[in-house]
């Protein structure tokens, strides 16, 4: 799958960082992931901190897949909202996936904590109000979410401009949000995998799955295979392939970074909006805006190619309208597959079609990475033959 077009800024910024070795030469080992992009690097990182022998494979290089294209916008949030989700799956559940989340935040800024150059930060988010008939339902949302102990305070339009300039009828601020470098990170990951004995392979492509009740025989297209307890297919949206339903449906979204700015609040501070498809911003730590949004139905790369550009200046232009003050300049602009599921939950688990030993890591929607720190924790589970509070939720068995 051709993931990105244009020039995503974490492969511009950091460049290629390391190469990891193919697979040559057959391997056994507790669990296979495949996928070096984040949920992988995730994935191998908790298994490993816990004593699982691991090997990861990755068909292109490290981090050139999706996560090269990810803008990394980490929330407590769900595209869906809470109060949407509480009548698709019952209130105590869609309040367990919302706290999940939050909880995800400071557990992801344990696993980057001494990490050189990934750029974790906790910040504010601004959840704005795109229009004022809008005001009602991101009020009953920040409601909601107060109702179940989550952080979401209420600003009027005066506040608001008051805070940061932005004119828009109204916003929830909360103070559960962060950033990262989500290409950096894969790799910082990945090399403390290694050192604690996980091999990692990339440019190494997955040919065939054979199950058995005892483990898995992975055969790699080169030849060489690997003899597993467990496989973690965390491919991210090359994953659907393996799997007969069709479980999400790809999209594309477009993303810039500015030239260094003076950023003001919005140093600290991320925003979003209530219009569908929305626009988003957060800053990066040497001082760049990150713009995305515009999502479109388009997944065929050569017509996204085409649509870059565009994306980029009508970004812009959505930008001015918050907020007309500021001047930022351009300097790389690209677009990306994007997958979302029907209710806005990722898909973590086995699969009745490849039987208890596939487990499958889909963190697709706007929260992904949000959703690998949590799919880490319940795969090990999972692995470890112990129940997870999620597992159901998030597993392929809930109805959407």
């Amino acid at each position: 799958m051709d993931l990105k077009s244009g020039y995503p800024w974490w492969a511009v910024r950091n460049g290629l960082m390391r190469a990891f070795p193919p697979l040559q030469q057959d391997e056994t080992c507790d669990v296979l992931v495949v996928g070096g992009g984040i949920s992988g690097a995730l994935v191998a990182d908790e298994l490993t901190a816990h004593g699982h022998d691991v090997v990861l494979i990755e068909q292109r290089d490290i981090g050139w897949g999706s996560t090269a294209a990810s803008t990394a916008l980490l929330q407590y949030e769900i595209d869906t909202h809470l109060v949407e989700l509480a009548d698709r799956h019952g209130e105590q559940a869609a309040a367990l996936a919302y706290r999940a989340c939050a909880e995800a935040l400071p557990a992801l800024g344990e696993v980057s904590a001494g990490l050189r150059g990934v750029d974790f930060k906790r910040m504010d988010s601004l959840y704005l109000c795109s229009r004022p008939r809008d005001v009602p339902l991101v009020q009953a949302e920040g409601e909601a979410r107060r109702r179940h102990g989550l952080d979401a305070r209420w600003l009027s339009s005066e506040e608001l401009r008051e805070h940061s300039g932005i004119d828009a009828p109204g916003a929830l601020i909360t103070r559960q949000a962060a950033r990262v470098d989500p290409y950096c990170l894969t790799y910082r990951l990945l090399e403390r995998v290694s050192r604690r004995g996980g091999r990692v392979h990339d440019r190494t492509v997955l040919h065939s799955l054979q199950t058995s009740a005892r483990g898995v025989h992975a055969r790699t297209e080169q030849g060489p295979l690997v003899r597993a307890r467990h496989v973690v297919m965390a491919a991210g949206y090359a994953s659907q392939r393996w799997l007969k339903p069709r479980v999400a449906r790809n999209r594309s979204s477009y993303a810039l970074v500015t030239d260094p700015l003076d950023l003001g609040v919005l140093g600290t501070t991320m925003v979003w909006e209530s219009a569908r498809p929305y626009l988003y911003l957060r800053s990066t730590g040497d001082h760049r805006l990150l713009l995305g949004g515009l999502d479109d139905s388009i997944d065929i790369p050569l017509r996204r190619d085409h649509r870059v550009q565009r994306r980029a200046d009508q970004l812009l232009e959505r930008l001015q309208r918050w907020l007309p003050a500021l001047r930022p300049t351009p300097a790389f602009a690209w677009g990306g597959t994007f997958a979302e599921t029907a209710d806005g939950l990722p898909w973590f688990g086995a699969h009745e079609q490849w039987g208890p030993r596939v487990h499958f890591a889909m963190a697709y929607g706007g929260n992904g990475i949000t959703y690998s720190m949590i799919g880490a924790g319940l795969l090990r589970a999972a692995i470890e033959r112990r129940r997870h509070p999620l597992q159901d939720l998030f597993g392929f068995k809930r109805k959407v």
